[in-house]
Order: C-alpha cells, then sequence, then structure tokens
C-alpha cells in the first residue's frame, strides 16, 4: 500500500484523506485518521499473517485475490507478511513445512482460517508434505490447535470456518473454528464465500487499535453485521406493498420482492445492499437471487431448502398465513414486517448497544 502511494507520489495531505476515508469506512469519527495513518506508516513492520485451509473450496481465497482497491499484492507485499497460503504461496512441499513450522515457532501473527474442520474423523482433511521421517499427512485440526496457542488474533474466514457451513451435515461433520478452539480471540467473517472488504476492514482495524473490533453475539464485527439485509433491502417497499415474486417468468414480477422464494434477508445480518460483491457490482438480490442467509449461523442446513418459500407464515396477533395468499392480505403485510424485525433482532442475535 505505501510503495504504491510512494510511486505515485500521494502528498502527505491525500494520505490523510484516504486515512480519513478509512475511518468512516469502519464506521469511526474522521478524528481517527492520524490514528489509522500511524498504523498504515508502522505497516512496514508487517503483521505476519498465517492462513489456514480446512475443508474449503477455496471460494473466500478467490474473493481476496480478486480485490482491486487496494489490490491483493498491496495488502501481501506492503502491509502484511504473509508467511503460509497453501493457494497463494510460492513454495511447495517441503519448504512449505517449513515457512509454516518457522511461523509458528515465532508466535504473535494473525491467524486466518478458511474453510471447516472435520470432527467425524480428524484424517478427513490433512496437509503437509509425507516422507520417510513424516509417513503420514497432519490433521488439519492439529495444526488449527497449535496456531491458536501463540496467535494474537483468530479471523474465521467464510461460513464455513465461522461455523460448519455447507459441510455441517456432511459425513466429515465439519465445524467451526470456535467449536475446536473457543471463542476467545475468534472474529467470525461469515459468508459464502466471504466479502474481502470485510477481511481488509478488520485488518486495517486490528492492526490500528490492536484489538478486534466490537462484536455481535456471533462474534461477528457489528460494522459489517449490525443490520439486517432487510432493512436496506432495494426491494423492500414491494414487501411492505405485498407485491411478491411468485413466477420468475413474468416480467411484471421482476422487481417483486422474493421472500416467497425462499430470501433469507428479514433473518440475516450483513451489510450486502451497501457493499455488494465485485466493487458493488452485484450481489444475490441485485441479481434477482433470494438471499440464502450465508452470512448466518443457520445456513447451511438450518435454511434448507434455500430456494424455496415457507410453508406459512406466522404473525403476531393474526397466526398462520398461507404463503401463497400472504401477498393479498393488506393487513397481513403490515404485521409481516413487524414480524420479521422481531424475528431477527430477537432470534438471530443483534446485540443491544452496551452488550458485551
Amino acid at each position: 500500500m505505501l510503495s504504491s502511494l510512494a510511486k505515485r507520489k500521494v502528498s502527505r495531505r491525500d494520505f490523510m484523506k484516504a486515512c480519513a476515508a478509512m475511518a468512516v469506512y469502519l464506521g469511526l469519527s474522521e478524528s481517527f485518521a492520524p490514528k489509522i495513518a500511524d498504523a498504515v506508516e508502522n505497516a512496514s513492520k508487517k503483521t505476519p499473517v498465517i492462513w489456514l485451509e480446512g475443508q474449503d473450496c477455496a471460494g473466500c481465497s478467490e474473493a481476496f485475490l480478486n480485490l482491486t482497491e487496494p489490490t491483493p499484492a498491496q495488502i501481501i507485499l506492503d502491509t502484511i507478511s504473509l508467511k503460509y497460503h497453501e493457494t497463494v504461496m510460492f513454495g511447495t512441499g517441503y519448504l512449505a513445512d517449513k515457512a509454516l513450522d518457522e511461523a509458528l515457532k515465532a508466535g504473535n501473527y494473525v491467524l486466518v482460517v478458511e474453510g471447516s474442520i472435520p470432527t467425524a474423523d480428524p484424517m478427513f482433511c490433512t496437509a503437509g508434505t509425507m516422507s520417510d521421517t513424516n509417513p503420514a499427512r497432519r490433521p488439519v485440526v492439529e495444526t488449527l490447535k497449535e496456531a491458536y496457542k501463540k496467535a494474537s488474533v483468530v479471523i474465521a474466514l467464510g461460513s464455513c470456518a465461522s461455523w460448519g457451513g455447507v459441510v455441517q451435515d456432511t459425513p466429515s461433520k465439519g465445524r467451526g473454528v470456535s467449536d475446536i478452539v473457543g471463542k476467545e480471540k475468534v472474529i467470525n467473517l461469515p459468508m459464502c464465500p466471504c466479502n474481502p472488504d470485510h477481511l481488509v476492514g478488520t485488518l486495517v482495524y486490528y492492526l490500528t487499535f490492536k484489538k478486534a473490533p466490537p462484536l455481535d453475539i456471533h462474534q461477528r464485527p457489528l460494522m459489517f453485521f449490525g443490520t439486517l439485509i432487510h432493512d436496506n433491502c432495494p426491494r423492500r417497499g414491494h414487501f411492505e406493498r405485498g407485491e411478491f415474486v411468485t413466477n420468475y417468468g413474468d416480467p411484471n414480477q421482476a422487481e417483486y420482492c422474493l421472500y416467497l422464494k425462499g430470501c433469507k434477508g428479514p433473518f440475516t445480518f450483513s451489510d450486502c445492499p451497501s457493499r455488494g460483491f465485485n466493487d458493488n457490482v452485484s450481489w444475490c438480490i441485485k441479481a434477482s437471487a433470494p438471499c440464502a442467509g450465508c452470512s448466518q449461523p443457520e445456513f447451511y442446513a438450518g435454511f434448507s431448502p434455500l430456494y424455496e418459500k415457507s410453508n406459512d407464515v406466522n404473525l403476531p396477533g393474526i397466526g398462520g398465513v398461507p404463503s401463497e395468499t400472504v401477498g393479498t392480505v393488506a393487513a397481513a403485510v403490515t404485521a409481516l414486517g413487524v414480524a420479521a424485525h422481531l424475528v431477527g433482532r430477537s432470534v438471530f442475535g443483534k446485540k443491544k448497544e452496551g452488550d458485551k
């Protein structure tokens, strides 16, 4: 990051403006700009990062590698010291093993974990190089437990690492990082895949304040997961008017609410409506796909089948209303909006200000 600024001959004034913008990005006052500037300027010390992969598709790594501002190169080469990452690092085999061992011994690193950890059998997920002196590949769960001991902070990246994700109910019984090592030091950055902006913002916050940002009851940063998708959904007006998609082939319903098609927006906390993906080019609902609730602990099994409507909608004071007719019941529409907020805040865990 700093070398890039230097090449472009960015003035001190413009640099401070960039730091002020980052403060706003993190939900802080612009008065924190000097502190962020100090943290970024001291990034030449390069905080070591170990990035482990468990049962994953490497989707979170791919999302990170597709960042455009800042670029992955700016982060990896200028801001952090990436000691180990199976997908990104140049070294392989014994050289990779050696790099990991040396980083583990040194300690005081940021530990990023991508993918779930198998609990049915540790040999379902292993890593390392087999040799005469090391005839068996090492289970990832053992590496995680060792790496956790000397980590200064742990970032569970993506839904799989946060709470098991799509492999919770597979034969491996995949679980999240906190299920294996406990919640202390762990920051969950769920979604499938993760939003790379969340990772960058969390790293900047940690480099600035040397601690995790304020978290909700699911260990997610409130600056990214503090509001329901439903609150800021661009289709919210159609929801309020009882206009729901029932037929994807009907052009008149193109922008209608996707609730009856399985949208989990009323129960899902994330800043997707404002942040989007790929430089805010698009996101699920903008692409006319219902929210799958991938930032919630219930994802995947608890929200499946993802793209089917509920059998009925329970409304406070009204009772069950068949989902097929909810769009025609005017009184139920208003009550449904209230119900969605109540369910989202009370059941799915938005912390009140001041909660620890």
